[in-house]
């Protein structure tokens, strides 16, 4: 008995030091190059890139004057901040209307709504029925283009549909024998419960919006419309000279480097999305968790 006991102790230390060795490797993984792009953004366009430096040898924000200063970043950067905001209200608001009604057993022929819509989830018109569409509508080179196709998306639908599920059928039971109707139950007893999954559905669709890029560049013509993301493409793939107009400062301090001005854009582009995970942490991992078990 002592020896399976040790054995099993041994087992588990060896499966933990593993564990922990692995994410170990995996975060630095993952944060050294962001801390070496960081680093890049604020050093001079004149250092020598023979050598990697996690901390700048010389620290400037001219970098950031010149990324922040340009009409294609400062345009994207708007169109996709009206982008996200627009685009998260407007998903997590008919997402819950739509996942509410499908979570009650008496809604109506609620098995077939369910799976009419995760038929969606498999197959779909394709890029020029879309793009046809679209044009038909008269969306083009228009936020509702990046906004309309993806209003509610299925899976984000199916997991709010069983958080709504998972919530006591007594509250509402007490509410209606209050007086209360289905909206009432709805918006002052159902969502205040549900910040969760509307945290979760939330930033899900924010980050969706604020990296979706590809939509954009079939729909949008005008360079002054396009998000940040398809702005970011362009210096990252095409090159930086024409778009930044790297040449344009004369002070020998604020000369820039194609590379810098990369490191440097790819930091604005990332930082504001990553600053919103702080404030949907706590509600984050209970609203994957309570969404996903009861189906």
């Amino acid at each position: 008995m002592a020896s399976t006991k040790i054995k099993t102790f041994m087992l588990s230390r060896m499966f933990d030091t593993g564990n922990y060795t692995f994410m170990i490797l995996l975060c630095v993984a993952t944060v050294y190059p962001f801390l070496f792009l960081l680093s890049l953004s604020f050093s001079p366009g004149d250092i020598s890139f023979s050598q990697i430096h996690l901390i700048p040898p010389k620290f400037t924000l001219s970098n950031y004057e010149k990324v922040l200063t340009n009409e294609f970043i400062a345009s994207g950067f708007v169109n996709t901040l009206i982008r996200t905001v627009i685009g998260t209200l407007l998903t997590v608001l008919l997402t819950v209307f739509t996942a509410y009604p499908l979570s009650k057993k008496y809604f109506p022929n609620r098995g077939f709504w369910t799976a009419f819509i995760v038929f969606t989830m498999f197959f779909s018109g394709g890029i020029i029925p879309s793009y046809l569409l679209i044009k038909s509508l008269g969306m083009m080179n228009s936020v509702w283009a990046l906004i309309v196709p993806g209003l509610v998306h299925t899976f984000q639908m199916i997991i709010a549909r069983n958080f709504f599920m998972s919530l006591p059928e007594s509250l509402e039971e007490s509410a209606r024998i209050d007086g209360a109707n289905e909206i009432r139950i709805m918006f002052s007893i159902v969502i205040p419960l549900s910040m969760p999954i509307i945290a979760t559905l939330s930033l899900w669709t924010a980050v969706h919006h604020w990296n979706a890029w590809f939509d954009s560049m079939i729909y949008i013509s005008d360079s002054h419309k396009h998000v940040l993301q398809v702005v970011l493409r362009r210096i990252v793939l095409e090159g930086t000279k024409d778009m930044m107009d790297l040449n344009s400062f004369d002070d020998k301090e604020m000369i820039a480097n194609p590379e810098t001005i990369k490191a440097t854009t790819v930091m604005v582009a990332t930082i504001p999305i990553i600053l919103i995970y702080p404030f949907v942490q706590k509600h984050f991992v209970k609203g994957i968790l309570v969404g996903s078990l009861k189906g």
